[in-house]
């Protein structure tokens, strides 16, 4: 069996797993870049039995795996990854498994980007790198509004977090209840409400014909000028020229993103020098405690099908 790992940015695949567990005659092979031309993929992929694959960072679409004869298994980190085409793998015979997840680490990136943006963090620490003092002046969390765009898992957590802080949260969702925001210590206001209440606008929902570009240039205009937003969700739910464009004439404070259109984000990416703009390289899940789930149950998922038992299969 020939296996391979995709994407292995930061080079701990094999740090944070016992591959040696593997029967003696498969092959591993660890992949640390990306590879985005479709046909140098295919080719790359082409010899491989099992790929193991990080959440979305290498999409897996049936035109992709149509074209890879002998691919048995595919093991994804995380509880669904939408870019794999669960129904062409099944027609294929090619099953699909995931792994478990802590599920706390987006939630904390959340609130560390906030407390970046309220403090004014990337300006400092640029002024004493440059032997400079203090640059900027700050603002408490404590006392300001925070509005949650989705109150699920993930918003749920950013919620509690920001009640430490002092924080009143104010939540919306096409689904949410008032009893449900309640629970979760936030308090149900309209869409339109929430972007002009809120003093940082932060999104936790998921990705979906509905939810794609609902923060757009109207909601962006609503919000108050020295208000910021947060999205490590997914990069279409926000219009990102709407919000280049707000940074770029003054019209909102800050802006922090996890996630992007195109993933890696190309060196010469305009929003790599975009105003008040503070870029993270798409780190929301990616921390030492989540990958120590990942790639052991990533190993466990190969041996449990290389011995023909039971796993943790998606359906179609």
């Amino acid at each position: 069996m020939k296996i391979a790992v995709l994407d292995d940015y930061q080079n701990v695949a094999r740090q944070f797993a016992d591959w040696s567990k593997l029967p003696a005659d498969c092959q591993l092979t660890v992949f640390n870049d990306h590879v985005a031309d479709k046909e140098t993929l295919v080719e790359r992929l082409r010899p491989f039995d099992i790929l193991c694959v990080m959440r979305e960072r290498t999409p897996l679409p049936k035109r992709l795996i149509d074209r890879l004869a002998n691919l048995k298994l595919i093991v994804s980190t995380g509880h669904r990854n939408p870019s794999i085409d669960v129904a062409a793998a099944a027609a294929r015979g090619v099953l699909v498994c995931n792994t478990s997840t802590p599920g706390r680490a987006t939630a904390e990136l959340a609130m560390a980007l906030l407390l970046a943006l309220f403090r004014k963090l990337p300006a400092q620490i640029d002024s004493m790198r440059s032997g400079g003092w203090q640059a900027e002046l700050g603002r408490d969390l404590g006392g300001a509004t925070l509005g949650i765009l989705g109150l699920g898992r993930l918003g749920t957590q950013v919620a509690r977090h920001a009640n430490s802080f002092g924080m009143e949260i104010v939540a919306w969702s096409q689904n949410l209840t008032a009893e449900r925001a309640a629970e979760a210590g936030a308090r149900l206001v309209a869409k339109q409400e929430l972007f002009r209440a809120a003093d940082a606008v932060t999104v936790h929902l998921k990705l979906s014909e509905r939810t794609v570009g609902i923060v757009g240039a109207e909601e962006i205009a609503l919000m108050k000028p020295d208000a910021c937003l947060v999205n490590t969700s997914r990069a279409p739910i926000v219009d990102t020229d709407a919000l280049v464009a707000a940074l770029r004439e003054g019209r909102l404070a800050g802006a922090a993103l996890d996630v992007y259109d195109t993933e890696p984000l190309p060196a010469a990416s305009p929003l790599r020098g975009v105003p008040n703009l503070l870029l993270t390289p798409h780190i929301g899940y990616s921390t030492r405690d989540t990958y120590e789930i990942f790639y052991p149950e990533t190993v466990e998922a190969v041996l449990a099908f290389l011995d023909g038992k039971p796993i943790r299969v998606v359906a179609p």
